[in-house]
């Protein structure tokens, strides 16, 4: 069975979030750290940290996919900037090891007009400071579209930060659907070829969560406008190779499409699951191509 979410409000404390997920019929989810717009954050509530912990194990949910605000810009043109992100994303590292084992996503940032390659050095850099040894938190480098001066536009870029990541077992990407699509790698009708691609660039070993959005907009627009599944210029059957792709189908998968409201995600989730194929006994294979 795939593991497939959406994100949710962290409003309510850690384990509201569990008893949510599950109601909407997820196994995984994604949740801000803090406010997705700015800087703050509750105190942390350790006794309902580890109640999300014990419910996420009894009710087979996970992993989760929390994701860095919006905010954060590691190579800003802005020291200040530079700054604030470096201490928040240092303080979600140490409050997310009261959730082990799990993901965090960010947006590597945008250059200003610097340049990718001192873009690069600044988020490498940054990554270096936060990160330590011992940290139970994979950090994830999400794929961008592309609009304006973003950094992680193309699979070498996301490679040549990683390859300056002191913290190698802890470090890897999450590939976002609509962005890689409006980034201009045509996953609608060579889905595999792309995969291949990021193989040979960064190692499918590094690939360790999908956002799955349509997108509004034509592969390569460079836009990133996130569109229902199905909805979009990706379409449903895009959406079916991805459930059942040998390299994807075992990943957690994180809808962020546009809804009126959270509840209405299950009917999302109920989509994706009806896209799955199952023949006989399924045969899962991890990121290197074999059998497990």
């Amino acid at each position: 069975m795939i593991r497939i979410g959406c994100h949710l409000s962290s409003s309510g404390g850690y384990l509201a979030m569990g008893k949510e997920a599950k109601s909407l019929g997820a196994n995984t989810f994604a949740f801000f750290t803090r406010n997705p717009r700015g800087g703050n954050v509750k105190p942390m509530d350790v006794e309902d940290a580890n109640a999300l912990c014990a419910f996420l194990k009894g009710n087979d949910i996970g992993p989760l996919v929390a994701h860095a605000p919006y905010t954060y810009n590691l190579c800003s043109d802005k020291e200040h900037n530079r700054v604030f992100a470096r201490n928040s994303m240092a303080e979600d590292l140490q409050r997310l090891e009261y959730l082990p084992g799990n993901f965090y996503n960010f947006h590597p940032g945008s250059h200003m007009k610097q340049g990718s390659e001192a873009a690069i050095e600044m988020i490498a850099s940054a990554l270096n400071e936060v990160m330590f040894e011992g940290m139970h938190t994979t950090v994830l480098l999400e794929t961008m579209a592309g609009k304006g001066t973003e950094v992680g536009r193309s699979f070498e870029e996301l490679k040549a930060i990683i390859d300056r990541v002191n913290f190698q077992d802890k470090i890897g990407v999450c590939l976002d659907t609509c962005h890689v699509s409006d980034a201009g790698y045509d996953i609608k009708n060579d889905l595999t070829g792309v995969l291949e691609h990021f193989d040979a660039v960064i190692g499918l070993q590094r690939l360790k969560a999908l956002h799955v959005n349509d997108s509004k907009n034509p592969p390569g627009s460079h836009k990133d406008r996130h569109e229902r599944i199905g909805e979009g210029t990706l379409g449903l059957e895009t959406f079916r190779q991805v459930v059942n792709h040998p390299y994807l189908r075992t990943l957690p998968m994180i809808l962020e499409t546009p809804q009126e409201e959270t509840k209405d995600y299950a009917k999302e989730i109920a989509l994706m699951r009806s896209l799955e194929e199952t023949k006989g006994e399924e045969i899962h294979e991890n990121r290197d191509g074999k059998d497990q």
